[in-house]
């Protein structure tokens, strides 16, 4: 489905069409992001599943750093004269070599008896996240009309009826989306909400240091790609020793990697205010490597550290939830920090100050993290 749809967004002619494609390939990705920790979970213990993890992990953060170069290539090299469409098509033979091989390299590990999809329950809470995204995208341009006030309310309402509804199906031995028993576990329902703040620091730090390179001080996607290099490179080397630092510290690697990405983003906000309008943005390379390394030691263990403790039979619904607030948090940290980056663009022609300003609320999620592992039990491990 993915691919297919990822077809269609290549063949939009329109921005509707391609609004409506991109929203079937976030259902599609809704649809196979949970099953593979599910997997995971489910076929393999112990050390095993810790490196499993690991690997996630790290493919996950080398997708969202380099996903940045490889798009800028793409569209740099208009390759057929497709432009940006090339950064959708490249999706279909990956899509296709991925079904290919699905059968050959992936364990099966499906439920025991059959389940029935909580219609309801995905209804409120798709309408809920809506209800509270809506108003967050354009409340500020809008002067705040009462209508966001409104959805506010009523995102409350619908996600409070979400709980209830999960609850109850469970009491009754229906097949909740959510299985309510496992916000029982101290250690995953604190790595939820643990990922969900630090998908806020990271996922809308990579759109507005795009914006502030491309429209700011008019780079191309494959100028601000190759600046993008630095994070790439500190995610790599620290990822490589993430496995080993999680067996040594526990849960307090994701408080040194949440840290180290604070840090960088501060040192990448001095280095905008001296590059100014008119020098080299190569000097954010520093900073944005140190920002990359707290990534790799975030990122890559997190996963592991909050499913260690999850039952196989509960593998795919933790999947779900855990990849849900990641996702969550990514838009909730490009809608929320972007009313501090247009709040303050302003007649900022080269977005110095508007993209310094982004970076404050950015660290202060960071130590936010840090300060919610400890909520985390202290033997929290990635096995």
């Amino acid at each position: 489905l993915f691919t297919l749809a990822s077809a269609a967004c290549a063949l939009a002619g329109s921005t509707g069409e391609l609004i409506g494609a991109r929203i079937v390939q976030g259902l599609a990705t809704a649809l196979y992001m949970p099953q593979v920790l599910g997997t995971i979970t489910a076929g393999f213990d112990g050390a095993k599943r810790a490196r499993a993890f690991a690997g996630y992990g790290l493919a996950m953060g080398l997708a969202a750093v380099f996903g940045q170069l490889i798009g800028g290539v793409l569209i740099h090299a208009d390759l057929f004269g497709l432009g940006w469409r090339t950064i959708f098509w490249i999706n279909v033979p990956v899509g296709a070599a991925a079904v290919a091989l699905l059968r050959r390299l992936v364990p099966e590990s499906r439920g025991t008896g059959r389940t029935r999809l909580d219609v309801a329950g995905t209804a409120l809470v798709a309408a809920g996240l809506v209800a509270v995204l809506l108003p967050l995208i354009q409340g500020r341009a809008q002067g705040w009309p009462l209508w966001t006030w409104l959805s506010f309310a009523a995102a409350a309402a619908l996600l409070g009826t979400f709980v209830l509804v999960q609850r109850r199906s469970a009491a009754r031995g229906g097949t909740p989306l959510v299985e309510p028993a496992l916000f029982r576990q101290r250690s995953f329902s604190a790595g939820v909400v643990l990922a969900l703040v630090y998908n806020m620091a990271m996922g809308s730090f990579f759109l507005y240091l795009a914006l502030y390179l491309q429209q700011g001080h008019g780079l191309g996607a494959l100028g601000s790609g190759v600046l993008f290099l630095a994070t790439g490179g500190g995610y790599l080397v620290a990822s490589k020793l993430s496995e080993r630092a999680a067996a040594r510290w526990g849960r307090q690697v994701l408080t040194v990697g949440a840290l180290l990405q604070a840090l960088g983003y501060g040192v990448i906000a001095v280095a905008v205010q001296l590059v100014g309008g008119h020098g080299s943005v190569a000097w954010l390379a520093p900073g944005m490597a140190m920002a990359g390394a707290g990534m790799g030691l975030a990122l890559v263990p997190m996963p592991g550290i909050v499913l260690a403790g999850v039952e196989p039979r509960h593998a795919a619904s933790a999947g779900g939830v855990l990849s849900t607030a990641q996702q969550v948090g990514g838009a909730l940290g490009i809608a929320v920090v972007g009313l501090v980056f247009y709040g303050r663009a302003g007649a900022d022609v080269h977005l110095g100050g508007a993209f310094t300003w982004s970076l404050v609320p950015l660290a202060v999620l960071c130590t936010v993290v840090a300060a919610l592992v400890q909520a985390l039990p202290r033997g929290a491990r990635t096995s």
